[in-house]
Order: structure tokens, then sequence, then C-alpha cells
């Protein structure tokens, strides 16, 4: 058996000489015939091995390429779209300016799924629905059931789709290599009609106004940082709620606009703000237009206005109305004075006396007392917007926290059980409250303890509005005291009430009265009683003693006589 045809196993012989190719024609008789070899002939053995010959047997078996991966069709072509650029003419009914419309759209071929979608442009402004034409879907061909494919996509071709004729017009470069890749040779791209109306729209607009001879480059020049000063007021009194305002009016002669500023004083109420009238040229009346200008659907222009503010309308004492409002000038600055005598030849500039007179103010009438609430809270809710909780005398509590006046008394009734109850009546100089406190006693029948909780208390027969409250002076010993329709006549008194009583400009009748309970010679007049700072000390130590033994109500509390 032969070595394998490999390298390394092929070897030249040295001794040969002889490189020619052998013949298989030759010549006999002038006719060329196949010549029978006669050496390395292969016989009948040697054609049995070749065809039973297997090159697997001497260069193994034969190695097999890797199969390419399948791939679906919506995954090569996922993303790969044709545009082609089309227009499709539209007519147009009931119009002289024109007869049909071109529309412009965009056809987008999915090769993924063979589905198409037509989409316009979005022209601003055109009156006309527009965006998505046909979403995307298989468009049909024909009656037939047959689908447009890409290959019926081509530059200048026609295609009726929901009977609407699209003419493509150009494509883009993704698609020209595309198709080109699939041989298909696209035309030339086309011009795409105009629209006639567009044309029109995009025509400049024919001036028929005469170009004026009025040099605004020497207006400029001259008049430029030059402003007229005016001080007016605008009066709005004559409205509900209305009200007369200072303004300056400023009017620029570089260009004839002006603006009117606000004068703001201090807390009036209204934003700091002070541009009234942004800088801007006025009509004098807006009113003053054609009767043919479309007013409810177009704004003024400069065209329909004939007449602005100028100059010449400006005049100390007149009244101009600025955009419907009333401006009266009564006042302008020397420049402006300076401008108008050399100008308009005006000598007179009295300014007017615009200060309006302070009426009397009607006096707050505070309403009759409701019952709710305490009689302060509710004043708060005529003296402001949102109610205020209301003011304290925080000195009088600092000064007198703590001190309490307290008094025994007897109730003044008809009922023969009442006559034996007893009261003790705490008086507080901090906020002149009251509180009441009964001693319970055995087999009474009646509960003690708390009568009456810490409240202000008025005296009978005071008005509501204006009530009087009940002081120290009132709690004599014998006087009647009513309190919320129930009598207790006083009966005693501590010693610290006296002492506060004869420290303090109290009448001499309440201090006699408690003198004669404590067995204390009565007095004439106060100038005996030492009103020192030594005496306060002494009222304060004597009651800080006297607080100490009863912070609380001992119904077992003997009064002393």
């Amino acid at each position: 058996m032969a070595l394998p045809f490999l390298p390394g196993n092929s070897f030249a012989d040295p001794n040969k000489t002889r490189y020619h190719l052998s013949q298989t024609l030759g010549y006999k008789n002038g006719y060329i015939i196949p010549k029978v070899q006669d050496t390395n002939a292969l016989t009948e053995n040697d054609l049995d091995e070749l065809a039973n010959y297997q090159p697997t047997l001497t260069y193994g078996k034969k190695k097999e390429f890797p199969m390419e991966q399948f791939l679906p069709a919506h995954v090569i072509f996922d993303k790969k779209v044709l545009m082609f650029k089309a227009f499709f003419k539209q007519t147009v009914h009931e119009s002289h300016d024109e007869f049909y419309c071109v529309r412009l759209v965009k056809i987008y071929y999915y090769l993924e799924d063979d589905s198409i979608m037509i989409s316009e442009p979005v022209v601003e402004n055109s009156g006309i629905p527009q965006g998505k034409l046909i979403k995307r879907q298989k468009l049909p061909k024909n009656e037939f059931g047959d689908t447009w494919h890409w290959k019926d996509f081509n530059i200048g071709a026609e295609l009726t789709i929901y009977g609407k004729t699209f003419k493509i017009y150009d494509c883009d470069e993704f698609t020209k290599e595309y198709m080109a890749s699939e041989g298909i040779v696209l035309n030339q791209p086309e011009e795409c009609p105009s629209d006639l109306y567009n044309i029109s729209r995009e025509q400049p607009h024919r001036s028929y106004k005469t170009p004026t001879q009025f040099d605004k480059l020497k207006q400029f020049i001259e008049l430029d940082r030059k402003v007229l000063r005016f001080f007016c007021i605008w009066d709005d009194s004559d409205k509900i709620f209305g009200e007369i305002r200072p303004c300056i009016l400023h009017f620029f002669l570089v260009d004839n606009t002006m603006e009117i500023r606000e004068i703001h004083t201090p807390n009036d109420g209204r934003d700091p703000f002070p541009v009234f009238i942004g800088r801007r040229r006025i009509p004098i009346d807006l009113n003053n237009i054609p009767v043919s200008f479309p007013a409810i659907c177009m704004e003024l222009s400069e065209n329909e206005i004939t007449e602005w503010f100028e100059p010449k309308h400006f005049k100390i004492g007149e009244t101009l109305f600025i955009l419907g409002r009333r401006f009266l000038l009564y006042d302008c600055d020397n420049f402006t004075k300076s401008y108008y005598r050399e100008k308009f030849n005006v000598q007179e500039f009295t300014p007017l006396d615009v200060t309006t007179k302070v009426t009397n103010l009607k006096e707050k009438q505070i309403p009759p007392y409701n019952g709710y609430g305490s009689l302060e809270d509710s004043l708060q809710s005529c003296l402001s917007l949102i109610p205020q909780p209301p003011k304290k005398d925080f000195i009088k509590i600092l000064e007198n926290a703590n001190k309490v006046l307290r008094y025994s008394a007897i109730m003044k009734s008809v009922h023969a059980e009442d006559k034996l109850r007893h009261f003790i009546i705490s008086y507080y100089l901090s906020d002149e409250m009251i509180a009441i406190y009964e001693k319970p006693q055995r087999n009474s029948g009646i509960l003690g303890g708390k009568f009456l909780e810490r409240t202000r208390v008025q005296k009978p027969g005071s008005h509501v509005d204006s009530p009087e409250f009940y002081t120290p002076t009132d709690f004599a010993i014998g006087a009647v005291v009513e309190i919320f329709k129930h009598r207790f006549i006083i009966t005693d008194a501590d010693e610290y009430v006296l002492k506060y009583l004869e420290s303090g400009k109290f009448p001499i009748s309440t201090i006699n009265s408690i003198r004669i309970k404590h067995g204390k010679e009565p007095l004439e007049t106060l100038d005996g009683i030492n009103t020192s700072k030594e005496n306060e000390s002494n009222t304060s130590k004597h009651y800080s003693e006297s607080q100490s033994r009863y912070t609380k109500y001992d119904p077992e509390y003997k009064w002393k006589v």
C-alpha cells in the first residue's frame, strides 16, 4: 500500500532525467489513435482494490463543519424598516384659492412581518388632523387577497391603499442599499410637487404704505435718554372700594413710548412692584377701529390704530384715559417744563392740589355680647379678622401671683337649711376671679366641697356689654354679695386680707369692718397706717406663712375672731 500524499511523504528521484509528459495519442497511417499504454497500467486486481478503497481507513474520519444556526425572519429583520417618501393629493371643496392640496407622507415597511404604516409629518397651523394616517398592518393589494410586498415598491410607483393613491418620490439611504442588495434597481428620485396654497402663504405680503420721510436715526441721536415726567393720580373712587392712587407717567421721546409707575407708601397693602403699565406705545382710543376689522378673531396692529399718545396730548390738569383707566396730571418736573416751553411755548405750569381730605371715620360699633365664651374672647372677633387671644396684664399677674384673699360667708336664704351652710370665698388678685368652697357638715344632707369654680363674677345690675366685677372693696364684714343669684353675707376675713387692704388705697369703711371683727380699734383716717415698703414686705411675709398653712381648703378650719 502506498504512503498517503502528505507533506513529508513525497520523495524525489535523484536519477530522473526524463520530465516530459506521457502521451496518450499517436499517429498511425495518418490518423490519430489512442496509444495503448504498456507500462503503469492498472490490472483488474488494482481496479477492484480502488473500487473498495475507503479514505477513512487511511486518513481517518472526515471532520464535519459546524452547521449554521437557524435564525427566524423576525430576528434577522428586527428593527429593519424601509422608509419611502410619498405624497397624495386631496381635493379641496368650496375654495377659490386652491382645488387640491398636496399632503406629504412617509411609508414605513417593516421587513420582519411585511407590515406597513403610513404617517404624515405634523405641519404647524395646517388645520388638518395629522400624524398616523394608517396604523401598522398588512395592507391589501387587490381583491384577490394579495398584500403589498417590498418588491412592489420603487421610486415613481403609485400605490392605491384604501382609496388613496400614494406616489413614491424618494427613499432613505438604508432603503436604497437594501433594494440594491436584493437586485432591485431603483429609479432616480423625483421632485415633490408644491402646494399652491403654501406657496401663496410663503410669499411676502404686498405693502401699499408710502414710506415715511421721518428720520428715526436723527430722533434716536437727539432724543435718547430724554424723558418727560408727569405726576398723576389714578382716580378710581367712583367704584366700590375704589381709591385714589398716586402714579408717575414717563414719556420716552426717543420712540414715543410711555410707562406708568405706581408710588407705594409704607403699609399700603399692595405688592411692591412699581411698574403699573409697562413701557409701550399706547393708542388714544382702542375703540376707534374700522368697522370691517374682524376684532373677534384678530388682534389689533399698528395698521388699524390711527392715533397714538404724543407730547402734545399731555397737559397739567388734563384727564387722560389710558387703557380704560382715568389719570389726572397734576404736576411735572423741571425738564418737562423746559421742553414744553421750547417746543409748544407753554408758560403755565401751576400744579393742582390733589390732596384728599380725610373724613371723620365712623367709630367702630361693637355688637352686643352673644353669650358665647367670655366677654374678652367675643370682643376679639370684632377687632380683627382672625381672632387673637385677649391680652393679659402679665405685670399684674407676676406681682399678685399666688395672692388670695379669703372670706368666710353664710348664705342668705328663705330656707332654714341654707342658713346653716358655711362658705369660704377666695378672691384671686392676679386675675380678679372668685372661687367658693362649702365646708362639709355632718348630717346636713348637703354635699360640701367646690361650690363655684374659679371665675369672674359680675355685680348684679351691671350691663352685659360693660360689666362691673367684684373687687376687694365690696367684701366688707356684713356686706351682702350676690353671686349668680345666690346671696352671701360676709361674716369674717383672714388676717392677710386686713394687711392687704391697709397697704393699699381702699375705703376706710371696709378696713374698719374687718378691724372690728378682729378686735382692733377702728381708724378715722388712713394716715396712721404704715404704707412703707417695710410694711409691704411684712404683708408678703405674713401672706406666705398663711399661704403655706392653707394651701388647700381645710374643712375643720376655724376662723379667728
